[in-house]
């Protein structure tokens, strides 16, 4: 029984708990913009009709394929998609940019090998070629 109070208790399982309740939030959100603001957008665009294919269908062998119903689960997923990309990984993306700029340089390239090194590296471990570490360097 202590492994498993361990196991609760620890910080992991508490963060993915918090993740997964916001990731079921954040859900909700996308659905409703595109479903609320970006789907009447699209009906607008294409004569204030919305597209619907949940009718197309063909039957092979008395057996009915509801490919309609796949075409608009598609496009609602490529909906998302794009939401997500502009709304949130872009800015995102530029955020991190913004905060990675002013983080001072770790490693270095190789000037023999091109690998990546330690800044303060003597020698590369790749090719094991000598180099003057950047504090010994004249300025």
């Amino acid at each position: 029984m202590g492994g498993f109070k361990g196991f609760l208790l620890r910080g992991n399982i508490v963060e993915l708990a918090v993740a997964v309740i916001v990731g079921a939030t954040f859900s909700g959100l996308v659905q409703a913009l595109v479903e609320d603001l970006v789907t009447p957008l699209i009906g607008a665009a294409t004569g204030g009709r919305q597209p619907d294919f949940a009718d197309y269908s063909f039957t092979v062998n008395g057996s009915e394929f509801k490919y309609g119903d796949f075409l608009n689960h598609l496009i609602t997923f490529l909906i998302i998609a794009a939401v997500v990309y502009w709304l949130v990984v872009m800015p995102m993306t530029r955020l991190m940019s913004v905060f990675d700029r002013d983080k001072a340089a770790t490693t270095k390239e190789c000037p023999d090998c091109l690998s990546e090194i330690p800044v303060e590296a003597r020698r590369c471990a790749h090719c094991t070629v000598e180099l003057v570490p950047e504090s010994e360097k004249p300025r």
